[in-house]
């Protein structure tokens, strides 16, 4: 089977089943595991590389206003690469390409490929994804494995939550605010309020597969939550923290109990909490390490926290 892979989740799900020889083709966000990167990309996004926040927002509400998309497949490159399956998403004309985005260009093609179109509304979904494509690339007892693996890690991790401290009720767990995007600011939506909800938290913004959407730093300020979270969608921690810095924040940000606190983190959302896949699993680990903070994690979840020094969260206000 030669497999076209559109959706950087979906790549990481076929590696993680064994599938690295049968992969062609990728998009130019593959890059996980690295030898994802080795593959041929078929796909380009629209938006300049050095484009800032606000214009990569602007940018992509003219072209859905437009009716046009974000991405451009290389018809030539896809047809040479005799795809049998082509696995794309339904879920965020952001994220990745979507089934109208191949329509024009497979209906040229001698032979049609195969599509399967992902579309995870919350982690249930993402774990059933993982055996979907188990059983369209005929895996289903390497998809099976991965699920029982995963299951593990969540069951153990949710021993450790629980006797960290005993379960408080919703309103009296910590309030949390996750930001998806920074400028402007859009909070997490989908799968992150369950899994802050499974770490310990209250998502004070989100709701379970709800799309995320658009608040103002106003808002933020009103919300008061004890937990600020910086993780733009493609980004790393890193980069988050910079672009968290760089925010021009109004008056009474300093008094958020989460910026008095100390209680401000970059994480890297592109390989733990945007991408519907496997890493999800140290996801949960980070934000019930954020919240539970003597409870024992992988090392990849422990060294992906970076908090936001309290100096440089006043500086700009």
């Amino acid at each position: 089977m030669r497999i076209v892979s559109l959706l950087p989740s979906a790549t990481e799900i076929l590696f993680a089943l064994g599938l690295d020889p049968q992969i062609v083709g990728i998009s130019h966000e593959c890059d996980f595991p690295p030898a994802a990167r080795s593959k041929t990309v078929v796909i380009h996004s629209r938006i300049p590389k050095d484009a800032a926040p606000a214009e990569i927002d602007r940018l992509v509400r003219e072209f859905r206003a437009r009716g046009e998309s974000v991405y451009s497949v290389d018809n030539e490159v896809l047809r040479s690469l005799l795809p049998d399956l082509i696995i794309t998403q339904d879920l965020c004309q952001v994220c990745a390409a979507s089934p109208e985005d191949l329509a024009g260009v497979l209906a040229n093609f001698a032979s049609k490929p195969e599509v399967l179109s992902l579309n995870p509304l919350d982690l249930g979904d993402v774990w059933r994804d993982i055996l979907l494509v188990g059983e369209q690339t005929f895996r289903p007892h390497a998809a099976e494995k991965l699920i029982e693996s995963i299951g593990e890690k969540i069951g153990a991790l949710e021993l450790q939550i629980n006797s960290a401290k005993q379960e408080p009720p919703l309103n009296d767990r910590p309030t949390v605010a996750f930001l998806e995007w920074l400028q402007p600011i859009y909070v997490g939506g989908h799968w992150i309020p369950e899994m802050i909800k499974f770490a310990g938290g209250r998502d004070i913004f989100g709701e379970p597969s709800r799309p995320s959407f658009r608040v103002t730093l106003d808002d933020v300020v009103a919300a008061q939550s004890d937990v600020l979270i910086a993780a733009p969608c493609g980004y790393s921690a890193a980069q988050a923290r910079e672009e968290y810095r760089s925010i021009d924040f109004p008056a009474g940000w300093q008094d958020i109990p989460a910026v008095r606190n100390g209680r401000v983190y970059a994480l890297d959302a592109n390989s733990y909490f945007s991408r519907p896949g496997p890493r999800l699993i140290i996801g949960l680990e980070i934000l019930a390490k954020l919240l539970h903070p003597a409870i024992e994690v992988s090392r990849e979840a422990e060294a992906a926290i970076v908090p936001i020094a309290a100096a440089k969260q006043a500086a700009s206000v």
